[in-house]
């Protein structure tokens, strides 16, 4: 592919390589490494080869529905974009999509720029990311939350293991709640959101085991990732009778399930990102996905030269890219110590969240 070897012709001949690390924080860093080379000469061809490098080096980015500033996925994906940027010679843009019909045309426009590498986020894209990938060989193609049974060569599946996240959430909602009924609402029925769902259903059930409590879980679907009314009113009604906590795996329309919670003052988990920002006193704890750590590493991987072609790939809390956050003020650091713990037995394989109905109902018969 012209494009692909441009960029590997170019890196051979600085000698360097595009290579990741990740700080304490684990944010995603990418170092240029030298061998052999003074700093004078480092400066001066890198001064050179700066501007070939801007010219070849365009990783573009395709938004699902719910908008850059959507308070999750969308925009922490260009928040990885914004790291490769910032710590590469990489240059990013992004295309928003106010509806579904708006995916092939957004990709053309990426493709006609001249992005090297063009990012889907969401599994809606799936299929106008493999028809672009399909119309043009020459550019690579990623896409978030989806993996093809038969990628092509210039085309790369990223998932998440949401249900391992989704698990530990679920078993501090159980440890948490004083009624003893959870809820939770889903954006869009399947498979990937059925990972969030039964993830933490299990988590929930393996909670009742450790306190001896019974635990009833309301589940609820908007319909929508986009619906922030929907969202509002579902919760509301969970909470009205009696539901103390509620998980939103719901992208926007999540927003109104959090809205719900300040309103009533009860608690919300949230998801994707670290979403307690957005109501302190309420947000129990969030379900990382870190989509921001996935789509950097991948696009590193990219621009070093890594054959990512033909493949899915897969993150989940052993490649550091799910989890929860650290601070938890509204709940004790016994609750919290203990989720570190089934975290450390998820990783090991002693402990195997489900990811679908099938897998939930397999975990509740081995919990008997």
């Amino acid at each position: 592919m012209i494009k692909r070897l441009i960029f590997c012709i170019t890196a051979l001949s600085l000698q360097f390589l595009l290579s990741g690390c990740a700080d304490d924080s684990g944010a995603v860093k990418l170092v240029k490494t030298w061998e052999n080379v003074d700093e004078q000469q480092l400066a001066e061809e890198d001064r050179a080869q700066s501007d070939v490098l801007s010219e070849v080096a365009l990783v573009g980015m395709v938004t699902d529905v719910g908008g850059i500033n959507d308070q999750s996925f969308n925009q922490s994906a260009w928040e990885g974009l914004q790291v490769l940027s910032e710590n590469s010679l990489a240059r990013v843009t992004y295309r928003e999509s106010a509806s579904e019909e708006d995916f092939e045309e957004n990709f053309k426009s990426l493709t006609d720029e001249g992005c090297n590498l063009c990012w889907g986020v969401g599994f809606a894209c799936a299929d106008a990311v493999e028809k672009a990938a399909k119309a043009n060989p020459d550019t690579h193609y990623a896409i978030i939350d989806n993996a093809f049974e038969d990628p092509a060569e210039n085309l790369t599946g990223v998932v998440f293991r949401a249900e391992e996240p989704s698990f530990l959430v679920g078993f501090i909602a159980g440890a948490c709640t004083n009624t003893g009924r959870l809820g939770f609402v889903g954006g869009v029925r399947g498979e990937i959101i059925d990972q969030f769902e039964y993830g933490f259903r299990a988590g929930a059930e393996y909670a009742s085991k450790v306190y001896g409590r019974h635990i009833d879980i309301s589940v609820e679907y908007a319909d929508s990732f986009t619906d922030v009314d929907k969202g509002y009113a579902l919760a509301s009604k969970m909470y009205d009778s009696g539901c103390d906590i509620i998980y939103a795996a719901a992208g926007a329309s999540g927003l109104g399930v959090i809205d719900s919670a300040k309103g009533r003052n009860r608690y919300v988990i949230g998801v994707d990102r670290d979403q307690s920002y957005l109501a302190p006193d309420n947000v129990l704890t969030s379900a990382l996905k870190l989509v921001n750590v996935a789509v950097a590493r991948v696009s590193e991987g990219y621009l070093s030269g890594d054959d990512i072609g033909g493949e899915n790939m897969s993150f989940g809390l052993n490649e550091g890219a799910v989890g929860i956050p650290e601070e938890h003020k509204n709940f004790s650091d016994e609750i919290y110590d203990m989720a570190l713990i089934i975290a450390d037995k998820i990783k090991s394989g002693e402990i195997d969240p489900p990811a679908s109905e099938a897998e939930y109902a397999g975990f509740i018969e081995s919990q008997k």
